[in-house]
C-alpha cells in the first residue's frame, strides 16, 4: 500500500471538520499569513496549497474546529522538575502531572478521545470545546494553565496535525495518530481550570475608588468590600448563597455608618455572585 502523503493527512483532518492550513516543512511555523482566517475544509484550496508545497506540515486551527487540545509534553534534555512537583513521587512528565491533577480533582483520566503521539513522545488529547465558552491558549503553569509540561490550544491557537514531521533543537519526529476515535467533550474539571477568572466588576472598581478617595475610614471600607467580594468568588459550590448573605450583612453595617453606599454594595455583590457562578435570580 502506498505511503500517505501530506495532502492525504490534510484532507483527512478536513473531513473531520477541522479547518487546516499549511505549515513550513519540518517546522511548526505557518506558511500562510492570517492562518486562522485562511484555514479551511474546502478540498480545492487544500489541494492548491499542498500541490504548491507537497511536504508542508498540517496545521489545525483549534478555534474554527471547535477544539481544545491538551498537549502533554516531556521534559527537554537537561530540564529539571520544578520544586512543586519534585516532591511528588512518580512525576516525570506532563502525563504524570495531568494524572495528579485529575486525582486531586477527584476525577479519573479518560483517554477515550482522539489521541496523537507527538514528535518527542508526548501526547495531544483532542476534545470538543464546551458550548458557550471561549477557551484560549495556556502554557505550563502560567496564568490559568494546567501545570508543568501541559499546554492547551483553543481559540486563537493551532496544533501541528497528524502526519507532520518536525525537526528542532530539542528533538525531531513525526506526529502519529494512536487513537483515531471520535472526540470526547472536554471534561468539566479541565474546562473549569482553563476558564479565566472574571475581571473585577466595574461596580466594584468604582466603589473602591470612591471609598479610597475619601478618608482613612473610606480606605478601610474599600478593603472590607474587597475582602467580602473575594470570599464570595472563592466560596465552594453550596456555600455561595450563604457567603453573599453574610457579606450583605457585614457591608450593610458599614453602609449604616455612612462609609459605603447601599446601591453600590448591591451592585458589587451582584457582580461577585454572578462571577462565582450563581444564577441571576439568586443574586438579585
Amino acid at each position: 500500500m502506498a505511503a500517505h502523503t501530506m495532502l492525504d493527512y490534510a484532507t483527512a483532518a478536513a473531513r473531520r471538520g477541522w479547518p487546516v492550513f499549511p505549515i513550513r516543512p519540518r517546522t511548526k511555523h505557518p506558511l500562510v499569513r492570517g492562518w486562522e482566517q485562511a484555514a479551511t475544509t474546502e478540498q480545492a484550496q487544500i489541494h492548491t496549497w499542498w500541490k504548491r508545497v507537497p511536504t508542508a506540515n498540517v496545521g489545525i486551527a483549534c478555534g474554527p474546529a471547535n477544539l481544545v487540545v491538551v498537549d502533554l509534553d516531556v521534559p527537554k534534555p537537561g530540564e529539571r522538575t520544578p520544586s512543586r512537583w519534585a516532591a511528588e513521587p512518580g512525576i516525570r512528565d506532563g502525563a504524570d502531572v495531568f494524572a495528579a491533577l485529575a486525582e486531586a480533582a477527584g476525577e479519573r483520566i479518560d483517554l477515550g478521545t482522539f489521541l496523537v503521539r507527538t514528535r518527542r513522545g508526548g501526547l495531544h488529547l483532542y476534545y470538543t470545546a464546551p458550548p458557550g465558552t471561549r477557551l484560549g491558549n495556556t502554557s505550563g503553569e502560567r496564568g490559568n494553565g494546567l501545570g508543568w509540561l501541559i499546554d492547551t490550544r483553543g481559540a486563537g491557537g493551532y496544533v501541528v496535525g497528524p502526519g507532520s514531521y518536525v525537526a528542532d533543537e530539542d528533538g525531531e519526529g513525526a506526529y502519529e495518530v494512536v487513537a483515531p476515535t471520535d472526540l470526547a467533550p472536554l471534561p468539566a474539571w479541565i474546562a473549569d481550570r482553563l476558564t479565566p477568572a472574571p475581571a473585577v466588576s466595574e461596580a466594584t472598581a468604582e466603589l473602591e475608588a470612591v471609598a479610597a478617595a475619601t478618608t482613612r475610614r473610606g480606605a478601610y471600607a474599600a478593603a472590607a468590600l474587597r475582602g467580602e467580594v473575594d470570599k464570595i468568588r472563592a466560596a465552594p459550590q453550596g456555600q455561595r448563597n450563604t457567603s453573599v448573605y453574610i457579606a450583605a450583612k457585614s457591608l450593610g453595617q458599614l453602609a449604616a455608618r455612612g462609609l459605603l453606599d447601599t446601591e453600590q454594595i448591591r451592585a458589587a455583590l451582584h457582580a461577585a455572585g454572578q462571577a462565582a457562578g450563581l444564577p441571576e435570580q439568586e443574586v438579585t
